[in-house]
Protein backbone atom coordinates (compact mmCIF):
# COMPACT_ATOMS: atom_id res chain seq x y z
CA UNK A 1 0.00 0.00 0.00
CA UNK A 2 1.21 3.47 -0.87
CA UNK A 3 1.49 5.55 2.31
CA UNK A 4 1.83 9.33 2.14
CA UNK A 5 1.49 9.71 -1.61
CA UNK A 6 2.59 13.33 -2.22
CA UNK A 7 -0.30 14.03 -4.62
CA UNK A 8 -2.90 12.73 -2.16
CA UNK A 9 -1.34 14.67 0.71
CA UNK A 10 -1.42 17.83 -1.43
CA UNK A 11 -5.12 17.29 -2.17
CA UNK A 12 -6.00 17.03 1.52
CA UNK A 13 -3.65 19.89 2.42
CA UNK A 14 -5.55 22.08 -0.05
CA UNK A 15 -8.95 21.03 1.34
CA UNK A 16 -8.22 21.49 5.04
CA UNK A 17 -7.92 25.30 5.01
CA UNK A 18 -11.38 25.43 3.41
CA UNK A 19 -12.72 23.39 6.34
CA UNK A 20 -10.98 25.59 8.92
CA UNK A 21 -12.30 28.79 7.31
CA UNK A 22 -15.82 27.37 7.20
CA UNK A 23 -15.52 26.32 10.85
CA UNK A 24 -14.39 29.65 12.29
CA UNK A 25 -16.93 31.56 10.16
CA UNK A 26 -19.72 29.09 10.94
CA UNK A 27 -20.33 28.41 7.25
CA UNK A 28 -22.79 25.60 7.88
CA UNK A 29 -23.42 24.80 4.23
CA UNK A 30 -19.72 24.26 3.51
CA UNK A 31 -19.20 22.23 6.67
CA UNK A 32 -22.16 20.00 5.82
CA UNK A 33 -20.88 19.52 2.27
CA UNK A 34 -17.43 18.45 3.51
CA UNK A 35 -18.90 15.58 5.55
CA UNK A 36 -20.16 12.34 4.05
CA UNK A 37 -23.92 12.52 3.68
CA UNK A 38 -24.85 9.13 5.14
CA UNK A 39 -26.32 7.53 8.25
CA UNK A 40 -22.86 6.07 9.03
CA UNK A 41 -20.99 9.38 9.33
CA UNK A 42 -20.10 10.29 12.90
CA UNK A 43 -18.60 13.14 14.91
CA UNK A 44 -17.67 13.04 18.56
CA UNK A 45 -17.49 16.58 19.92
CA UNK A 46 -16.55 18.17 23.19
CA UNK A 47 -20.00 17.51 24.64
CA UNK A 48 -21.90 15.58 21.97
CA UNK A 49 -21.87 12.31 20.06
CA UNK A 50 -23.42 12.71 16.63
CA UNK A 51 -24.40 9.84 14.35
CA UNK A 52 -25.64 10.32 10.81
CA UNK A 53 -25.93 13.38 8.60
CA UNK A 54 -29.20 14.56 10.15
CA UNK A 55 -27.69 14.79 13.65
CA UNK A 56 -24.56 16.56 12.39
CA UNK A 57 -26.56 19.07 10.37
CA UNK A 58 -28.98 19.74 13.25
CA UNK A 59 -26.04 20.33 15.62
CA UNK A 60 -24.40 22.80 13.24
CA UNK A 61 -27.65 24.68 12.65
CA UNK A 62 -28.10 25.27 16.39
CA UNK A 63 -24.46 25.72 17.46
CA UNK A 64 -23.51 29.17 18.76
CA UNK A 65 -21.10 30.82 16.34
CA UNK A 66 -19.42 33.26 18.73
CA UNK A 67 -15.98 32.50 20.15
CA UNK A 68 -15.09 29.60 17.88
CA UNK A 69 -11.99 31.11 16.30
CA UNK A 70 -8.87 29.11 17.05
CA UNK A 71 -5.21 28.86 16.17
CA UNK A 72 -3.96 25.61 14.68
CA UNK A 73 -0.67 24.76 16.41
CA UNK A 74 0.12 21.50 14.65
CA UNK A 75 -1.45 19.72 11.69
CA UNK A 76 -0.52 16.27 10.38
CA UNK A 77 -1.79 14.49 7.30
CA UNK A 78 -1.27 10.78 6.66
CA UNK A 79 -2.65 9.06 3.57
CA UNK A 80 -3.23 5.40 2.82
CA UNK A 81 -3.41 4.70 -0.89
CA UNK A 82 -4.96 7.43 -3.02
CA UNK A 83 -8.43 7.40 -1.45
CA UNK A 84 -8.00 7.41 2.36
CA UNK A 85 -6.36 9.81 4.75
CA UNK A 86 -6.41 11.27 8.22
CA UNK A 87 -5.92 14.83 9.36
CA UNK A 88 -5.07 15.43 13.00
CA UNK A 89 -4.35 18.71 14.66
CA UNK A 90 -3.79 20.53 17.90
CA UNK A 91 -5.39 23.92 18.42
CA UNK A 92 -5.64 26.75 20.94
CA UNK A 93 -8.45 29.18 21.63
CA UNK A 94 -8.78 32.02 24.11
CA UNK A 95 -11.91 31.71 26.25
CA UNK A 96 -14.05 34.79 27.00
CA UNK A 97 -12.52 34.89 30.48
CA UNK A 98 -9.00 34.98 29.00
CA UNK A 99 -8.05 31.36 29.75
CA UNK A 100 -6.09 29.52 27.09
CA UNK A 101 -7.99 26.45 25.94
CA UNK A 102 -6.10 23.68 24.16
CA UNK A 103 -7.74 20.99 22.10
CA UNK A 104 -7.27 18.39 19.42
CA UNK A 105 -9.16 17.20 16.39
CA UNK A 106 -9.00 14.17 14.16
CA UNK A 107 -10.74 13.50 10.88
CA UNK A 108 -10.88 10.46 8.61
CA UNK A 109 -11.22 11.46 4.95
CA UNK A 110 -12.29 9.16 2.10
CA UNK A 111 -12.44 9.95 -1.61
CA UNK A 112 -16.03 9.27 -2.67
CA UNK A 113 -17.58 9.54 -6.14
CA UNK A 114 -18.52 13.14 -5.27
CA UNK A 115 -15.02 13.95 -3.97
CA UNK A 116 -13.21 13.92 -0.63
CA UNK A 117 -15.51 13.67 2.41
CA UNK A 118 -14.98 13.45 6.16
CA UNK A 119 -16.48 10.14 7.33
CA UNK A 120 -15.52 10.34 11.02
CA UNK A 121 -14.35 13.19 13.25
CA UNK A 122 -13.44 13.78 16.87
CA UNK A 123 -12.86 17.01 18.79
CA UNK A 124 -11.79 17.17 22.41
CA UNK A 125 -10.38 19.70 24.83
CA UNK A 126 -7.40 19.10 27.07
CA UNK A 127 -7.93 19.68 30.78
CA UNK A 128 -6.66 23.02 32.07
CA UNK A 129 -3.80 22.78 34.50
Amino acid sequence: MLINDPVTIAELAALYPLYETALVHNDVDTLNAMFWSAPNVMRFGVSENLYGSAELESFRASRPSAGIARTVKRLDIVTFGKDHGSITLEFERVAPDGRLIKGRQSQVWVRMEEGWRIVAAHVSLLPSL
